[in-house]
């Protein structure tokens, strides 16, 4: 049985032990470099020859991803199917996105194995996405990094995570990190309520901190509003892409082996695509 096996969008940490279980249970496993445009262009070699038992415990994606808005049209789609087709199933990994083309090459006579594997979390259908434990901690870790240098000065820090437009990350952080006020959502966006916040903390001798998700205002602009408003220093930080390249927690390497053990699972005892998805805690393989 020869399987192909591609990651598409932006990485996750965890990516790379579910690409070694995967190589590791087939003999004839290969992979797509650069993820969609890669099957464009037939850029297919042995997973093998990327030593994925050396890079399991390591972020990125050691079999590179894209970002592909191409393959939606036919002409290119039809050239990814063709190369597809020379292999008995199609592993993808990635977010909504990727769980569309899996299914659009699954409509179109390709077997498919889809599993979600984005640090967002926002997956439809799957409490869990590879990645996401692993990103959360990256963000709790500057945080914790950062206050002590705020409290020093008495200061207010907005720090900004990813998470597009799910608040999964800035919920999970500001939780873990007891921050001071969460803007999740353009409804959060309260001057009012944000500047007495950090006034109410800078009475009483101590610093403030804030987690904004991304996508929802300039962090510049923020903070400078803020600090009129409020006449305390504000500091920003956008965490940015220390999210993707954190080293994968244990708990991230754990799911990522046991998203991989059912994928290797769904391929071996099933001819049907499927997707394997987290559901209350268990991993569960349902019909794509």
């Amino acid at each position: 049985m020869k399987i192909l096996v591609l990651v598409s969008g932006g990485d996750a940490p965890g990516i790379n032990k579910f690409l070694f279980e995967l190589n590791n249970a087939f003999k004839d496993c290969f992979a797509v470099v650069g993820g969609f445009r890669g099957l464009i262009d037939n850029n297919i070699v042995p997973l093998s020859s990327f030593n994925p038992k050396i890079y399991q415990n390591e972020a990125g994606a050691i079999i590179k991803s894209s970002r592909c808005p191409e393959f939606k049209e036919e002409k290119y789609f039809k050239k990814a199917l063709a190369n597809a087709k020379k292999f008995d199933c199609l592993v993808i990994l990635g977010g909504n996105g990727s769980a569309k083309g899996a299914k659009e090459l699954q409509d179109n006579g390709m077997r498919t194995i889809f599993v979600p594997c984005t640090i967002d979390n926002d997956v439809d259908g799957s409490d869990y996405s590879i990645g996401y434990h692993s990103a959360v901690m990256a963000c709790n870790f500057v945080i914790e990094n950062i206050m002590p240098s705020m409290e020093a000065f008495n200061r207010c820090c907005v720090f900004e995570v990813m998470g597009r437009k799910c608040d999964a990350i800035a919920k999970a952080v500001a939780n873990m990190a007891d921050v001071d006020y969460l803007i999740a959502n353009e409804v959060d966006l309260d001057y009012k309520k944000i500047v007495k916040v950090i006034k109410d903390k800078y009475k009483k001798g101590h610093a403030s901190s804030i987690v904004l998700r991304e996508n929802i205002t300039n962090i510049q602009t923020l903070c400078q509003k803020l600090e009129e408003e409020s006449k305390v220093t504000v500091k920003y930080n956008v965490i940015g892409h220390i999210q993707r390249g954190f080293k994968p927690t244990k708990l991230e390497l754990k799911n990522a082996k046991a998203f991989a053990v059912n994928a290797i699972k769904a391929i071996k005892n099933s001819e049907e695509s499927h997707a394997v998805l987290m559901k209350k805690g268990k991993i569960v393989i349902e019909k794509l």
